[in-house]
Order: C-alpha cells, then sequence, then structure tokens
C-alpha cells in the first residue's frame, strides 16, 4: 500500500446500550452498530452517541474508533455461507479499497476532517460470538486474522459515508497488525517485547507487555 493509496467510506456506525445474554450472564454492550446518515463527530474518544460498555477492555483514547472493511465483510459471508452486513462486526467505520494485510502499527488514515492512528489489533471475545450467533467465532476469528484496527483520533473532527482517507506509513519499526493479533495471544520473548514498547501501540497492550517484561528480566 503506498502513501498515496486512498480508502472509501462506505458506512459510518455506532450504537446505543442494549442488553445481551452471553453465556448465561447479561450484559450490557454497544456491539450492535446501525449505519448513520449524515456527517458524525468525531473526538478523541471516539463518535458522538457511539455507546462504550464495558471500559476495562473497550473504549478509551487508543480504542477510539473501530475500522473494519468490505473486503473482510466478502470473506466472512463466503467463510459462514450467508450474508454478513457491515456494521455485523462492530466497527464504528466500514472502509473499502484496501489490503488490510498492509497496515502497520504507526500508520495514520487521513480524511479532509479527520486523522487517524493505527493503534492495535481487535481481540475477539464472547460477547463478539453471541452477537453472531456463533459459538465457534472466536476461534474461527483468531485463524482467519482479519481483526480490523483500533485506532485513536489525531486530529477530530467528523466523518460521513462517501468520505476518502489517504494512508500514510508510519516512519519507524514497520510491526504489522496481523503479527500484533497473532503475538497477543502468545509468550514473547525480551527483545520482541522491548519492541512492541518502542512503537505507539494502545495503552492496554502497552501495560500487559510492559509487566511480561518485567517478570523476564
Amino acid at each position: 500500500m503506498s502513501v498515496m493509496s486512498v480508502m472509501k467510506v462506505e458506512q459510518v456506525n455506532t450504537a446505543a446500550k442494549i442488553r445481551l445474554s452471553v453465556g448465561g450472564r447479561d450484559i450490557e454492550t454497544g456491539i450492535y452498530k446501525t449505519p448513520q446518515s449524515g456527517r458524525v463527530s468525531v473526538g478523541h474518544l471516539g463518535l458522538e452517541n457511539d455507546a462504550v460498555c464495558n471500559t476495562k477492555h473497550h473504549g478509551g483514547p487508543d480504542q477510539a474508533v473501530y475500522l473494519y472493511s468490505l473486503e473482510d465483510y466478502a470473506f466472512w459471508s463466503r467463510q459462514l455461507g450467508k450474508l454478513v452486513e457491515p456494521g455485523a462486526f462492530g466497527e464504528n467505520l466500514t472502509l473499502s479499497g484496501f489490503d488490510f494485510s498492509e497496515f502497520c502499527v504507526g500508520d495514520t488514515l487521513t480524511s479532509n476532517s479527520l486523522t487517524l492512528q493505527i493503534a492495535a489489533p481487535r481481540i475477539p471475545c464472547s460477547i463478539l460470538a453471541a452477537r453472531m450467533d456463533d459459538k465457534q467465532l472466536v476461534k474461527k476469528f483468531m485463524q482467519a486474522n482479519r481483526s480490523g484496527a483500533y485506532c485513536r483520533v489525531l486530529v477530530t473532527g467528523d466523518v460521513g459515508a462517501e468520505d476518502a482517507f489517504r494512508f500514510t506509513p508510519y516512519d519507524g519499526d514497520r510491526l504489522p497488525l496481523s503479527k500484533f493479533f497473532v503475538d497477543a495471544k502468545r509468550p514473547l520473548g525480551q527483545e520482541t517485547l522491548e519492541r512492541y514498547l518502542t512503537l505507539p501501540i494502545d495503552e492496554r497492550s502497552r501495560a500487559d507487555f510492559s509487566s511480561k517484561l518485567r517478570k523476564l528480566r
């Protein structure tokens, strides 16, 4: 993907809080995103009127905006044998026109209004499986390595369908989001942990990797 690559916003999605039964527990979630018409304000904590419920694991400045792609949805529709509509995976922005496998930590996406920086992959959980009504969805999601991207908002503004984002690669150590996705769930050595800590990763991962590194020293 070159610095001149352009991605199109196909859909802008937000959610109100709803209650969902997950593993016998009744929980509150904002995963049921629906498309929004017009322009939506985007601040450092995400899209206006978008519910974030479990703040221990979701939301915050480094998980302010979640991206997924039409290309990913085409894959899942084939994989699951049914039409999977944009928004079903809980993304804020459904984009098209890029090869997600080329995204690296620190890459930026810039529109006429916003600048986003890629900070982390999305790690699946039981809420996503319940949302998709598929108990094996977490396993399938990990195997597919199509995580989508969590972003921090470097420049606030607003966003709407048909907006274009220009891609700019991180000017430093390029660590693919696909590698981050796999590494987040396996033991890492000191050199690898130190590498991650030099990058603009999300604060939850930074705290986790820092803790693991202290135990190795």
